[in-house]
């Protein structure tokens, strides 16, 4: 398309005025040539340096078992297995008797025992009642000194007395 032809005329149909540039083609042709020689001989000069000044020390043997461990964390080879391996541990420690602290006297019961005594028992409540002698003591969650100055202070606002304790 040159630049002759008006806005609303069609373009011809035409070909290129001249072929490629074989001298140019040649020209890139030898270059990439040139190129993968140049890379051929740097690697290969690479190789045997490195051949040359660090060796691979002995081959490894094929029969030998022992390897050395990466550190930790290790990889899960076998879920399903750890899985039962695991619960198992949970399942000893729910149904049998053990030492939690032994020290302090703390020990661990069978999980249906303790819901027989906690059935027994019962749970413990809420009261303004102290505990009688031998009985369980009674839950109170805001047992601080603060909850009981804030006990004090509303007995003494509903009975419409203000002052000292």
């Amino acid at each position: 398309m040159n630049g002759s032809s008006s806005p609303g005329e069609q373009p011809r149909p035409g070909h290129e005025p001249s072929d490629a540039n074989i001298r140019n083609l040649i020209i890139f042709g030898v270059g990439l040539s040139l190129l993968v020689i140049a890379g051929l001989l740097v690697s290969g000069a690479v190789l045997h340096y490195f051949v040359g000044h660090q060796g691979l020390g002995p081959p490894a043997s094929p029969f030998e078992n022992v390897r050395t461990l990466p550190p930790e964390p290790h990889l899960q080879v076998s879920a399903p297995e750890d899985l039962k391996q695991y619960k198992a541990a949970q399942d000893e420690i729910l149904n049998n008797y053990g030492w939690v602290d032994q020290k302090a006297g703390i020990v661990r019961i069978p999980i249906d025992r303790a819901m027989d005594i906690l059935l027994q028992k019962g749970l413990p409540v809420r009261g303004a009642t102290p505990a009688k002698r031998g009985t369980l003591k009674t839950f109170a969650p805001n047992s601080g000194q603060g909850a009981q100055e804030a006990t004090q202070a509303q007995t003494l606002k509903t009975s419409g007395t203000a002052g000292a304790k």
